[in-house]
């Protein structure tokens, strides 16, 4: 049996009993799994997720995050919620990572260490950085009742402690400071951000 395989089915084990068409339905997803993984390693700007051409390393924490949420992933886009919940649970267990499986991240994020992270639902642009603690969320307007998810542009870096919340827009190569907090506003494109909302600084590299 394939080595990761093998050791997904056993981490699914220690927590959930498995079934025989639940083991198939690994074995039948698991190329497509692995083809996304490797994009997104081989696209990333990460020395060591590009040096590990050709599979998913089973002792770098990163890529087995990265492994386990396209797995949930894909496994939802498919159908197969139960089995997506057991992955996504997995994740949040190993990883202190909480990422649903219906939530949408791009084919191509790197995540530094990311302890303590929420990334809820939102559109989430190419390129996508962040690092240990930050929230991606929603929030309910007061007076219409209807909630709102960010929308975040490409190649977006959020360093520790960053929140991004509610109706908020952020472009294009925009880079958020540690413990940044930005709710409900739209930043432009290229900016980098300090502060919390209402109260931000937004600076541009000359």
């Amino acid at each position: 049996m394939n080595s990761v395989i093998e050791q997904t089915l056993r981490q699914l084990s220690n927590f959930w009993f498995l079934g025989d068409l639940e083991k198939q339905q690994i074995e039948c997803f698991y190329e497509d799994v692995l083809c996304r993984c490797e994009y997104c390693f081989q696209s990333t700007d990460n020395k060591y997720f590009k040096q590990n051409s050709g599979g998913v390393n089973l002792t770098h924490s990163g890529m087995w995050l990265t492994y386990l949420y396209y797995f949930s992933n894909t496994l939802s886009k498919e159908g197969y919620s139960e089995l997506a919940d057991k992955f996504y649970y997995l994740n949040k267990v190993m990883h202190s990572v909480d990422i649903y499986h219906a939530v949408a991240l791009p084919d191509i994020f790197f995540f530094e260490h990311p302890v303590g992270s929420v990334f809820g639902r939102a559109d989430y642009g190419t390129n996508f950085f962040a690092m240990q603690h930050c929230t991606v969320g929603g929030n309910r307007d007061r007076k219409s009742g209807e909630l709102y998810y960010p929308i975040i542009g490409k190649n977006v870096k959020m360093y520790s402690g960053s929140k991004v919340i509610g109706k908020a827009k952020i472009g294009n190569n925009v880079t958020l400071a540690a413990n940044t907090y930005i709710k409900d506003v739209e930043i432009p494109d290229g900016a980098t951000v300090f502060g919390q909302s209402p109260n931000l600084i937004i600076k541009y590299l000359e």
